[in-house]
């Protein structure tokens, strides 16, 4: 089906992607995947090209375009190759956005040339080992010292925090027994910050490219200069993000979707059972026909979404529901490719597996199937 989301630049960038992708990431991405890191040269080679800036000011060294479907073309690209960028996709969907709403004039100057140019690194800590989804409960704190906050805590599932060069922590600053909202702020901790560690990197079933850490903080002092935005507003700054977070897990989900898809439908008419191609099998047909009809519907879905995310109109009932409905979709897709693969569909060395495994994450992370039923259920009146 015809897609009508983007113009004649956004193809242009498709192209330059398409070309870095498979240039200078597909050959090498093996070898990240056992290092369970993207190198730093990466955000470098993306930043000097301009990907990494396009949302950012003209002044600060990006293109000032503040149009998510570049983030889409990015991911879908990878996903074409069959590879993931997520920590480039988190710094760029997830944390960039906190940077562009709430820096203020001094924190622009300070961060956003680094930021365009690849050279700062970011990471959001949310997760807590004892809150997931309930970022209410958040018991991470920071207590007001003259020009410093004296920040301690313990984070978990931090993706980039690694190599992060900048942190956005969200700590408890005051406490109201009558709103567990309240009370939230977001901290910037810079590398280096005495009484900032990073723990063990977890190790994980899939995207093993994309560090996941875990975070310490004992008595960190971070500048008063370093809070983004106003202090205790931060749980309404993250639900006002939390819908382009959302999408950005389902655009994932419709182009991995999408690659498995294409990947089976490949593999089937080359392989041969019983003196035939596995293309010429009902039963193949009939469940690939399934699958594509499926992502075709989750593709009309996600489309529509985005351009109500650019134009500013989707709601965060709306993005729950594509959220929900499109990682279900990969979900069954690539299960269903990969039982068409037989027994080497289990095996590492083809792309299935990968997809398989870097699926599965999709339904818990930035709000997990569950969560995304309750928001939707309170949209109906339930």
């Amino acid at each position: 089906m015809r897609r009508d989301v983007f113009t004649a630049d956004h193809e242009a960038f498709r192209q330059l992607v398409r070309n870095f992708v498979a240039k200078e990431v597909v050959p090498h991405y093996s070898d990240w995947e056992h290092t369970g890191r993207l190198p730093r040269t990466v955000f470098e080679q993306l930043g000097s090209l301009g990907v990494l800036g396009i949302p950012i000011p003209e002044e600060y060294g990006g293109a000032g375009l503040n149009d998510y479907r570049y983030n889409v073309v990015l991911q879908e690209e990878a996903a074409r190759a069959v590879v993931t960028l997520g920590t480039v996709r988190t710094q760029l969907d997830v944390v960039l956005p906190y940077f562009l709403t709430y820096a203020d004039a001094s924190q622009r100057q300070r961060w956003f040339p680094g930021l365009a140019a690849g050279e700062l690194l970011t990471a959001i800590a949310m997760t807590e080992p004892g809150t997931g989804s309930d970022l209410a409960g958040i018991r991470t704190n920071a207590v007001r010292d003259g020009d410093h906050y004296v920040l301690n805590g313990a984070k978990t599932f931090i993706t980039g925090g690694l190599l992060a060069d900048l942190v956005v922590v969200v700590a408890r600053t005051s406490h109201d027994p009558g709103n567990r909202r309240s009370g939230l702020t977001l901290l910037v901790v810079e590398d280096g910050m005495p009484g900032f560690t990073r723990g063990r990197v977890l190790e994980k079933m899939g995207i093993k490219v994309q560090d996941t850490v875990e975070l310490a903080f004992h008595d960190v002092r971070v500048p008063v200069a370093n809070r983004l935005g106003e202090e205790g507003a931060a749980f309404g700054y993250l639900g006002h993000n939390l819908p382009q977070e959302r999408m950005t897990v389902a655009v994932g989900s419709v182009a991995q979707a999408r690659a498995a898809l294409d990947t089976t439908i490949e593999y089937v008419k080359q392989r041969k059972v019983f003196g035939s191609a596995v293309s010429s099998f009902q039963n193949t047909k009939f469940e690939l026909a399934a699958v594509a009809a499926e992502v075709e519907a989750a593709q009309a879905m996600l489309d529509r979404a985005v351009l109500e995310l650019v134009d500013g109109s989707l709601s965060g009932a709306d993005a729950a529901k594509v959220k929900l409905f499109c990682t279900e979709v990969q979900a069954r897709a690539v299960d269903r490719c990969l039982q068409l693969f037989g027994g080497y569909g289990y095996m590492l060395e083809y792309p299935i597996s990968r997809l398989y495994a870097d699926a599965r994450v999709a339904r818990i992370y930035a709000g997990t199937s569950e969560v995304m039923k309750v928001i939707i259920a309170k949209s109906l009146g339930l």
